[in-house]
């Protein structure tokens, strides 16, 4: 790893000033969990580290029942896990941050570095993406907000400019009758990468008997992770039976784009996009009733 230059900003003026300073030559640096590791293996260069962790905002988690949930972007992911509201509210999040390495990981990783870091099979991605997850930007030019459902770009790049920084995430209250889950499939439990992912939000109508609302994710089976919008919309108005499931399932395998690697077939990921379809679908329905799910 060659040398560079570290500096710890206590503002995001400052912060951003940096970033606009050295251009390309800067990186953001949260946890670091993936960036050091980058910068180690030649994947990533940089000659100036711009540490984010002193800087108020973006370590700070805040949950309004009315304006919802406020996540900054350097909060680790332990946190995030273990912080009531969390638990409370967007139990899905705590599904994805929860998993992130093993705990030693945890207590360093972000759930806003997992974001930027773009990897098609990150864990925090699908399930904010269900929950209609912002991501709040700030560069010289002032603030953005942007859809974290358009977000990645491509393997490894995001919607931040190199002079912006990724200053929280906002995710919106929610509403009765919700619920969300989060599931992957890793040969090992801790410490791997999803070979799959897929969040499900759903929402009963009032009568508890249909399906009036939903969405699906998918991670590690396209080049950035994705909304299975068919998938989602074939559920709509529909009572969750096997058949509606089977159809939900079938539509997400339909808008999956995998490939063969050292981690999964593409014949395997597929059958797995099905199956953790099913299985996230009918814990969110449990969620949405108000229920615990196994493991809780």
């Amino acid at each position: 790893m060659r040398p560079f230059e570290y500096q710890a900003p206590a503002t995001l003026e400052e912060a951003v000033a940096l970033l606009q300073k050295w251009g390309e030559r800067a990186r953001p640096l949260a946890g670091g969990t993936d960036l050091i590791v980058q910068l180690r293996r030649g994947m990533r260069q940089a000659d100036l580290l711009v540490d984010v962790k002193r800087i108020p905002e973006l370590t700070a988690i805040r949950y309004d029942p009315t304006e919802g949930l406020i996540l900054g972007a350097a909060v680790p992911c332990a946190d995030v896990a273990d912080h009531p509201a969390v638990r409370a509210y967007y139990p899905a999040l705590v599904d994805g941050a929860g998993i992130i390495g093993g705990s030693a990981i945890r207590q360093r990783a972000t759930v806003g570095g997992n974001l930027c870091n773009a990897s098609p099979s990150g864990d925090a991605i699908p399930p904010l993406m269900v929950l209609e997850a912002r991501a709040e930007i700030a560069g010289p030019k002032g603030r953005r907000s942007v859809p974290v459902s358009s977000f990645c770009l491509a393997p490894g790049r995001s919607a931040l400019a190199a002079d912006e920084l990724l200053v929280s995430l906002r995710l919106p209250p929610p509403g009765p009758r919700e619920g969300a889950r989060y599931l992957r499939f890793t040969p090992r439990g801790e410490m791997d990468i999803a070979v799959v992912g897929v969040a499900a939000w759903v929402r009963w109508d009032e009568s508890y008997t249909r399906i009036s609302a939903a969405r699906i994710a998918l991670g590690a089976v396209a080049s950035t992770p994705l909304l299975a919008q068919e998938a989602a919309e074939a559920l709509i108005g529909r009572e969750p039976d096997e058949a509606a499931l089977a159809q939900a399932a079938r539509l997400a395998q339909e808008a999956a784009r995998p490939i063969d690697d050292v981690r999964g077939t593409f014949l395997q990921r597929l059958h797995l996009v099905a199956v953790l379809t099913r299985r996230a679908l009918r814990d969110a329905l449990q969620r949405a009733k108000g229920a615990q799910i196994d493991g809780e």
